[in-house]
């Protein structure tokens, strides 16, 4: 199985170029705001690591968010162009599935900051999602953690490889490149400001 993956949906990057049984990950940090600044040498770099050129690929990933509104943009668009331009499907990962598939805990509340004091946050038991992704409180989703699932963040976590596995197990579910769309769970800043 050979594939290209991308993540630009928080503050760090991760690019994982995958051609039968190596692999080549990327993963910077620190980021934000410079996704479209790097993003393209890091794929470069990957792919020419393991000899690759895009129509090598036998589909592309892209983690579609939540996250950063800009970030999840700039992945998808890319993987969309990789598609378009070699006619492979794409493969759609949620953020929470980064977060699940990086842990081998049972009970999991994968959560991303969602700013204004709230969070993205779904619930695991295994890698099943059992609840739903929603926009939610601190207060909300700390009821959860009461109950006894185990809040994991990308930083208490190791995100490429959550990525990695996420996109080894879930190949199957890959697409035409059309039907990649952003995983939105509430409006953007921009969009909230217009209102006022």
């Amino acid at each position: 199985m050979n594939f290209l993956g991308v993540d630009t949906s928080s503050e760090y990057l991760t690019v994982i170029a995958a051609k039968d049984e190596r692999s080549e990950t990327r993963f910077i940090k620190d980021c934000l705001r410079n996704h479209s600044v790097r993003l393209m040498d890091e794929i470069g770099s990957a792919l020419s690591a393991l000899s690759m050129k895009p129509s090598d690929c036998d589909f592309f990933a892209a983690v579609t968010g939540p996250g950063s509104f800009t970030g999840i943009r700039i992945g998808i668009s890319t993987v969309k162009g990789l598609c378009l331009g070699t006619g492979k499907p794409a493969l759609a990962v949620t953020s929470f599935e980064v977060l699940a598939y990086a842990e081998k805990d049972e009970k999991l509340l994968t959560v991303i900051d969602a700013g204004h004091g709230c969070l993205y946050a779904a619930g695991y038991e295994g890698r099943k999602l059992v609840i739903p992704p929603a926009y939610r409180s601190k207060e909300e989703a700390e009821a959860f953690v009461k109950e006894g699932y185990r809040p994991v963040d990308w930083k208490s976590s190791d995100p490429a490889a959550g990525f990695f596995k996420a996109v080894r197990e879930n190949f199957l579910n890959v697409r035409p490149a059309k039907e990649l769309a952003a995983l939105y769970l509430r409006k953007s800043s921009a969009e909230e400001n217009l209102k006022k």
